[in-house]
């Protein structure tokens, strides 16, 4: 069974109907879209959206940040001067 991942949700009818007024009724909340009783799909704010990619960017980054502290070993020290 499929857990629904958020406390407002409607029908895709209800979605092609009347889209603004979902998010209006979810006051910034992600709605579950369901298809058959099933989540099709998950609509949030555009605010919401770009915080998340944000949150994304940044654990990538992370990573990136974790993977060249491990090959600290490796590096060349350098002289700013000296450029």
């Amino acid at each position: 069974m499929m857990h629904i991942l958020a406390d407002c949700s409607a029908t895709i009818s209800e979605l092609k109907k009347n889209p603004t007024a979902l998010l209006k009724v979810s006051d910034g909340a992600p709605i579950a879209i369901l298809d058959h009783n099933k989540p099709a799909a998950y609509l949030v704010p555009a605010q919401t959206y770009e915080w998340l990619m944000e949150k994304l960017d940044d654990i990538e980054l992370a990573s990136v940040v974790e993977l060249r502290r491990s090959q600290k070993a490796d590096a060349v020290e350098v002289n700013l001067d000296d450029l």
